[in-house]
């Protein structure tokens, strides 16, 4: 199972200094061009780092990508792979950067 987490909330915890778990799901020239930190894997090869020991799979994770959209398909893998606390960002980075202008 997995939720939703949209821009505001992600950016007011952001703001807090909480230390999260940001898994950003793009291609690593778009990941290089601008991020919010946490870890790139892009989607194509995700299937094969879940399997990792990279997370426990209890702990939340909060899946970016551009628009959301390869998020979410990134999400529903993490799900199948047991991972529990899986949250996409709604709207993606596009969505966040509309709040920091």
């Amino acid at each position: 199972m997995h939720g939703e987490i949209d821009a505001v909330e992600l950016l007011n915890r952001i703001n807090k200094g909480e230390k999260l778990n940001l898994l950003d799901v793009r291609e690593a020239l778009e990941f290089h061009s601008f991020n919010i930190g946490g870890s790139n894997v892009p989607l194509k090869g995700l299937s094969e780092q879940a399997e990792s020991t990279w997370h426990d799979k209890g702990d939340e994770i909060i899946v970016i990508c551009s628009a959301g959209l390869r998020s979410v398909t990134a999400a529903i893998l993490l799900a199948e792979k047991g991972y529990t606390r899986v949250r996409n960002l709604t709207g993606g980075l596009l969505a966040l950067r509309k709040l920091q202008h």
